[in-house]
């Protein structure tokens, strides 16, 4: 039996989200067009008979002077110190960038038991070659394998040389768990997921969700989630004409929320705004965990 904390690191939009949940089985992870989705280390649990591996999805690493950004970026580097082995997704569908060097020299610097994971082959893998040649470059032996996460292609052969290099070891967390997400986190995600999905422009970054509230009520789970915004004018885009936009984001979370929980969810949900909060350090520390 192995087991280990693999973590999964890559630039924003690698499709490091779409690869957990195609290896766990469940949705663990929210998935959006738009990069810098991941704010947390999100945890999901891939459970096969060669043992357990505790993944740690990563914000992507992204080169920026922002404060939500250096926050993001601190956060991948501590998860890097922590974990025993790395999944490294290159989204092979672009050229390799300073962000991926950057990147790259963080794991040659820590020099952990590294798998490199070939991304977004179902789109033609229009530069496998420049990165093949920049990862021969820059590591001895990489272990290398190609996979599309959004078909399943390849997915098992990363798993596979992942539970190649785990140590020895009984399973972290019961067989039957694929994350050990809080309630309050599943429902925050969620609900900012359908709420990124539903807006354009600068909306969906200017955004957050705190469930304030979570309560069992009969055979209902009922929550109390406020969404943040930093202006005005973006609490009236998500809110929409006679309320519209906001019904539609409530049902459509409400919807999918049904398929993560035994009982059913009710939220009930207020927007609000909290100018320049993406500049408050005590904040993000409290957000980005």
């Amino acid at each position: 039996m192995k087991a280990a904390f693999a973590g999964l690191v890559g630039r924003p939009s690698s499709g490091k989200s779409t690869f957990l949940n195609r290896a766990c089985g469940h949705k663990v992870s929210i998935v959006s067009e738009y990069p810098q989705t991941t704010r947390n280390l999100v945890r999901g649990i891939v459970n096969a008979p060669e043992g357990q591996l505790v993944f740690i999805d990563t914000p992507g690493f992204h080169l920026s002077d922002k404060k939500i950004n250096l926050h993001l970026r601190e956060l991948v580097v501590r998860a890097l110190e922590e974990v025993e082995l790395v999944l490294y997704l290159a989204d092979v569908s672009r050229p390799p960038g300073a962000e991926e060097r950057a990147l790259m020299e963080q794991l040659k610097k820590r020099e952990p038991e590294l798998v490199i994971g070939l991304n977004k082959t179902d789109l033609g893998g229009a530069h496998l070659a420049a990165f093949k040649s920049e990862l021969a470059s820059m590591f001895r032996a990489p272990r290398v394998r190609t996979l599309s996460a959004k078909t399943g292609v390849g997915v098992g052969e990363v798993l596979a040389a992942l539970f190649e290099l785990a140590p020895e070891g009984e399973r972290l967390y019961p067989e039957e768990y694929y994350t050990d997400q809080s309630p309050e986190f599943r429902i925050a995600e969620i609900l900012r997921e359908q709420a990124i999905a539903r807006t354009r422009q600068e909306v969906p970054h200017a955004l957050y969700v705190e469930v304030s509230d979570l309560e069992i009520k009969g055979e209902r789970i009922w929550a109390r989630c406020f969404i943040y915004v930093e202006r005005e004018s973006q609490k009236g885009i998500l809110v929409g004409k006679g309320g519209e936009r906001i019904r539609s984001i409530v049902q459509t979370a409400q919807a999918e929320l049904a398929g993560l929980f035994p009982q059913p969810v009710d939220l009930e949900v207020r927007v609000k705004t909290r100018p320049k909060w993406r500049k408050d350090d005590r904040l993000l520390k409290r957000l980005i965990s």
